[in-house]
């Protein structure tokens, strides 16, 4: 079942979404998640562009995204029912706060007449509720008062959903309780409320249909419901813990990266050290500073940080210091859309120094993976000397799904020895590589009888000292670009979900946030007939050593992808294998339509549609 919360950025949608979200994982379903909310802090209220949204699927089986089409949409208002109903699946459930269609918001949703009246709601099962009205009911005796009373309108529509869909209710009043533990009278009110419309559906039969979604079969194990944000927070911590380094995280807040800097900061115990620059400039000179004295040192931001950053990237390129740069992609370009996502940043963070600059590039697939993603670009950062750009973006950021807990005993060690001797004859040399890797020693400041030069200017082979001799700068500029070439024989080879045991008659290749809609699009096309295999790439710079030799293996690959076709050039170029894009700007994921759409129209007509034929 896919639910949608849909209101005014004030009217808690996204509270209510995520309250309903982990009563659903309490309960043991598969679930994924996709908020979507304004820019701005308050929105126009009542207007399309002020309405927020909070979609969940919930599943008693394994499922990729939060759903293409909602079953049930909750409007809170005339807005939200205009923008979000013609995405409602036909004969869907529609749960409307009756108060809210009044003549000015009508208005100002662009409606001409009332659409609870005008019969245009025919064909949906409509449950219409003065939700209003019933909060302050439920509330007037719990101390609350003012504008306060109809705060907790979202949990009257939360209670409503929570009987409509069997889930249960103890973890949505623990929550209440814990969360407003010093204002008693906001968790009374909230509680009272949610109960309310719990029995607004028993007491008044509002529909004669309610839902029951069983729990889904899972790895046993223990499970938390995790965004991408607090995912790749704790796979920072953990990177840290296992490289027996302090975390130095050093960033500038900026939509949609905030929410890591604020799970890290949480997290002292452990080391972490989180400092808030006064710009994006000032948060990475600060992390390199926190590199180059033996700190695992990460700076996080989105696409226009990333452009300000991109000077300092190169610096710490140059001295070859371990760091790891997060980049939360949004749609842009400039400011763009905030809190929309986008993957545009692709080709920027292979190219967008000044310079020979080449530098590694990860991507994170779903807010589980961005654990595992972040351990990985710390492990790669310390142990080539280099900087390394993670990129997320804003679907993985505020998107959730269940998680289970790994066990900390079997994290890696991706420890690397700080230098401590001098390394030959002649002294300390800063800059003589190490055979396997290319790296340089990392020798932290203080350390006796280890004193170099560091900074832009180009380095002497092995010494360090500033050179701009021809040959040298040759020489380095190709040992730096070797050194990051070489991650290719230290990663793994990438993986092909095939469906049979040849090469099928497509190859979807993909990156990032496309991966539950890529996968899901691919169980379809399998059970409709088709021969589709699918690739996933994590490693983006250098691509996986075993790349070219699976994309030769097929006539056909597709590649879809949130932006005007990055990957898509990167494997035309480098590969010279004709493949084809599916591309999309908009503001919002795939839907799995969509890539579905696009492989029949590659593959033709199923084999089993043509069969039944």
């Amino acid at each position: 079942m896919v639910i949608r919360f849909a209101g005014d950025s004030g009217d808690g949608m996204q509270v209510a979404g995520a309250r309903f979200t982990a009563a659903s994982a309490t309960f043991g379903n598969d679930l994924a998640t996709l908020p979507s909310f304004p820019a701005e802090i308050r929105a126009p209220a009542g207007t399309l562009p002020g309405v927020s949204s909070f979609q969940v699927q919930i599943a008693d089986f394994d499922i990729l995204t939060a759903g293409d089409a909602p079953d049930c949409l909750v409007a809170m208002n005339p807005a939200a029912l205009k923008k979000n109903l013609p995405d409602l699946k036909p004969g869907g459930t529609v749960i409307v706060n009756t108060e809210a269609f009044d003549e000015r918001n009508l208005a100002k949703a662009g409606y001409e007449t009332n659409p609870l009246e005008d019969g245009s709601l025919q064909s949906y099962r409509l449950i219409q509720v003065p939700m209003e009205s019933l909060t302050k009911e439920a509330v007037k005796d719990t101390g609350v008062s003012g504008r306060d009373v109809l705060r907790s309108k979202n949990f009257f529509a939360l209670g409503l959903l929570a009987w409509l869909f069997n889930r249960p209710t103890e973890p949505t009043i623990e929550w209440c309780e814990q969360k407003f533990k010093n204002k008693p009278e906001v968790a009374a009110a909230n509680i009272a409320a949610f109960k309310a419309g719990y029995n607004f559906g028993i007491t008044t039969d509002a529909t004669r249909v309610t839902f029951e979604v069983k729990p889904a079969t899972l790895p046993p194990g223990t499970y938390t419901n995790v965004t991408g944000n607090i995912a790749l927070a704790w796979g920072l911590i953990a990177a840290a813990q296992a490289a027996d380094l302090p975390l130095f995280y050093g960033t500038y807040p900026i939509t949609p990266a905030s929410d890591i800097l604020h799970e890290l900061s949480r997290h002292r115990n452990f080391g972490v050290k989180t400092f808030q620059a006064e710009d994006e400039i000032a948060a990475i000179g600060s992390t390199i500073g926190a590199a180059f004295a033996g700190n695992l040192a990460v700076t996080g931001s989105s696409g226009p940080g990333i452009a300000l950053k991109s000077e300092a990237i190169s610096l710490a390129f140059m001295t070859e210091l371990p760091l790891v740069v997060v980049n939360v992609q949004r749609a842009g370009p400039s400011t763009g859309m905030p809190t929309k996502p986008e993957q545009s940043d692709l080709l920027f963070s292979l190219y967008g120094r000044h310079g020979e600059s080449p530098v590694p590039v990860l991507a994170i697939a779903s807010p589980s993976d961005a654990f595992d993603a972040a351990i990985e670009a710390a492990r790669i950062a310390l142990k080539y000397m280099t900087p390394v750009i993670l990129l997320s973006d804003n679907h993985i950021a505020n998107g959730s799904e269940p998680w289970r807990l790994p066990d900390v005993d079997e994290l890696p060690d991706i420890s690397v020895p700080f230098a401590t001797v001098p390394n030959s004859e002649k002294g300390f040399l800063p800059y003589l590589r190490d055979f396997e890797t290319f790296s340089r020693p990392w020798a932290i400041p203080g350390t006796p009888g280890l004193e170099h030069r560091i900074g832009g200017l180009e380095k002497e082979a092995n010494t360090g000292n500033v050179s701009y001799d021809p040959d040298n700068h040759q020489l380095m500029t190709d040992s730096r670009a070797w050194k990051v070439a070489t991650i290719a024989n230290d990663i793994p080879p990438v993986e092909v979900d095939q469906a049979g045991d040849e090469p099928g008659d497509l190859l979807i290749l993909g990156w990032g946030s496309t991966f539950g809609a890529i996968k899901a699009a691919v169980r379809r096309a399998r059970n409709a007939g088709h021969a589709v295999d699918h690739a996933h790439l994590r490693y983006l710079n250098p691509f996986p050593a075993n790349l070219g030799e699976v994309l030769r293996r097929y006539e056909r690959i597709l590649i879809p992808e949130l932006n005007s076709g990055h990957l898509l050039r990167l494997v035309r170029a480098e590969f010279l294998i004709p493949a084809i894009g599916l591309n999309k700007i908009a503001g919002e994921p795939f839907r799995i339509a969509e890539i579905e759409a696009r492989i029949d129209e590659i593959l033709g007509e199923p084999a089993q549609v043509a069969a039944r034929r």
